[in-house]
């Protein structure tokens, strides 16, 4: 363990240095201030105490101990002063020194009880330290296992609807990635970008509470079919709703967009979200509350483009795909009335990279 001196007196500096080496301590040597600072930069990990005067040449006592603790405020700093001078070290001491010892010194013992202690107090601050690193370590590794677990279970429950409605397709996995493309290109966060690519693909988890004769039929709905089926923006909602009762998250969607329902797990808020409005129109006559223009949230004008444009390109049931330039003529004719016409802008300025998106992940 090594001890630095700093002294300009070179007498007293040998004699300290002498004494503490009888003591097992390794001793580097300094005659100044920023001597000093140049030993602990040549020995970061070396250093584990340093016995500094106050009154030098070149840098002081008090300028060296404010350097040193922006260098490390863990290292133990103790004052040499100088008797009746009590006021310097106190002043020291607010900068940063640990403990002071007095000039001249008679009994070498003192030194040696006041580097035991400030040794002590730097080991003790240093094992608290690492248990609150290791601690945030666990902590961290915890949740960051838990979340990936957490995300997981939102896939798989995205795999559990496209079985439901399109078994041998990608369609919620190109949904998802075309998504987060749109939202980076009309300006979200990337980290909102990401929630969006990992969300998307629950928008029609809903689908699974409605019975296959509807849901797989391959001609048009009847009326009252066509409501059940409109059904699935509620169920998707309340599927991914609070576990306590479906009441209460029958309730949270109904009043998802008031700011004191909003979900301390945002990316299961931006999925519930997306459940329940992503058949909203920009002119308010979507379902299934009707919302209209800037009402509709933007990550749900969003996923309504995407899964309008990739349903249309893919076959189902009920009818075959339809050409990329029917799809682009009816994504045009839907702006400003069922899609929100920036979204519509920002698929067209990116139609290259959305074809690259559909042909790698192709059914």
């Amino acid at each position: 363990m090594a001890v630095l001196v700093i002294d300009d007196e070179a007498g007293l500096r040998r004699s300290l240095s002498a004494h503490l080496e009888d003591m097992d301590h390794e001793v580097f040597e300094a005659a100044n201030g920023r001597e000093g600072l140049e030993v602990l930069d040549a020995h970061p990990d070396a250093v584990r105490a340093v016995v500094v005067d106050l009154n030098m040449p070149v840098m002081d006592g008090y300028s060296f101990i404010q350097a040193a603790v922006v260098r490390d405020p863990e290292l133990p700093l103790v004052v040499l002063s100088g008797v009746g001078v009590v006021d310097d070290a106190l002043r020291a001491m607010r900068l940063g020194a640990w403990d002071f010892v007095t000039k001249p010194l008679s009994n070498l013992g003192v030194l040696d009880h006041v580097l035991e202690k400030v040794l002590e107090r730097a080991r003790l601050l240093r094992e608290n330290r690492q248990y609150q690193e290791n601690l945030e370590r666990l902590v961290r590794e915890r949740t960051a296992e838990l979340e990936l677990t957490r995300r997981q279970v939102m896939q798989r429950l995205s795999r559990a609807a496209e079985y439901k409605d399109n078994e041998t397709g990608h369609h919620v996995i190109r949904v998802g990635e075309i998504s987060a493309l749109l939202a980076r290109a009309v300006g979200l966060s990337e980290e909102r970008c990401e929630m969006l690519r990992e969300c998307a693909p629950l928008h029609d988890v809903g689908k699974i509470g409605i019975p296959d004769a509807i849901l797989l039929k391959s001609g048009p709905l009847a009326q009252d079919e066509w409501e059940i089926m409109r059904r699935h923006c509620l169920y998707g909602c309340e599927i991914l709703g609070p576990l306590t009762s479906k009441d209460e998250a029958n309730q949270t969607c109904q009043s998802l967009l008031e700011a004191t329902n909003i979900d301390t797990n945002e990316l299961l808020h931006l999925a519930r979200v997306l459940a329940m409005y992503h058949h909203e129109r920009w002119d308010g006559t979507g379902y299934p509350v009707g919302l209209a223009g800037e009402e509709i949230p933007m990550e749900a004008r969003i996923v309504a483009v995407v899964d309008v444009y990739d349903a249309l390109r893919s076959d189902r049931p009920y009818k075959k795909a339809f050409s990329e330039g029917k799809c682009h003529e009816l994504l045009r004719r839907g702006a400003a009335s069922q899609f929100d016409p920036a979204v519509i802008e920002a698929f067209f300025r990116n139609v290259d990279a959305i074809r690259a998106i559909r042909e790698r992940w192709k059914d």
